[in-house]
C-alpha cells in the first residue's frame, strides 16, 4: 500500500477532529509526528548493449518461398496414371471430350452436386474423356492480409475429383488445351468400368 502526502486542508481537518475527541490515556503526553526521511531512489545501472541489426544472427534459409504452387503446376507434376501416348494426345487437344459440363458462374454449393452427378453418370455410360469447365475466376480487389487465389471453382474442382466418391471413377485430371478452354477447363480421363 502506498501512502500519499496529505494536503494542508486535509491536515487542518484532521487536527480539528483530533482536538474534539477525548484521549483514552490522558496521562500520556502528545508526541510530535516523526518526520520520515524521503527514500532515496535506487539507480540501476543501464546495461551496455552492443550495436546490432535485427535478424543478423538468424539462420540463413534457402532462397524462395514456401507458398503452395499454383494449381497448374500441381497438376503438371502429378503422377501419370494413364497411357503416356493417350495423355500426350489429350494434352495437345487431339482427343475430343465425349461430354462436358459448364460450372461457370455456379456457387460451390451448386457446383459440387452437379459435378458429382455428371462424373458418375459419365462413368456409368462408359465414357473415357469429359471436359469440366470452371472458368478462370473473377479478378477482385484483395483488401485482406491473407492473399486469395483467383477462381474458387478452378481450385476446388481438382480436389473434389481426387476425393470419394469421384476418385474411384477418375483416372487422370489435366488442364485442357487452349481450344477446349485452356486454364479455365479440365480434362477428366475416366477409368474403365469393371
Amino acid at each position: 500500500m502506498t501512502r500519499r502526502r496529505l494536503r494542508p486542508d486535509e491536515i487542518e481537518l484532521w487536527r480539528r477532529v483530533a482536538d474534539s475527541t477525548e484521549k483514552l490515556h490522558p496521562e500520556k503526553r502528545d508526541s510530535a509526528p516523526v518526520a520520515r526521511p524521503k527514500p532515496t531512489p535506487v539507480k540501476h545501472p543501464k546495461p551496455h548493449l552492443q550495436p546490432f541489426r535485427v535478424g543478423e544472427k538468424a539462420p540463413q534459409t534457402r532462397d524462395g518461398h514456401d507458398v503452395l504452387p499454383g494449381i497448374s503446376e500441381r497438376l503438371a507434376k502429378s503422377p501419370l496414371h494413364m497411357d503416356k501416348k493417350a495423355f500426350t494426345r489429350m494434352k495437345r487437344g487431339k482427343l475430343l471430350p465425349e461430354d462436358k459440363i459448364d460450372l461457370h458462374g455456379m456457387t460451390l454449393d451448386q457446383a459440387h452436386p452437379a459435378l458429382v452427378s455428371f462424373i458418375l453418370s459419365a462413368h456409368a455410360a462408359q465414357m473415357r474423356l469429359v471436359l469440366v469447365i470452371t472458368g478462370k475466376g473473377k479478378s477482385s480487389h484483395d483488401h485482406g492480409p491473407i492473399p486469395q487465389r483467383k477462381g474458387v471453382l478452378k481450385h476446388q474442382v481438382p480436389q473434389w475429383l481426387s476425393m470419394p466418391p469421384l476418385s474411384q471413377a477418375v483416372l487422370q485430371v489435366s488442364e485442357a488445351h487452349l481450344k477446349h478452354g485452356g486454364t479455365g477447363a479440365y480434362y477428366v480421363y475416366l477409368r474403365r468400368r469393371r
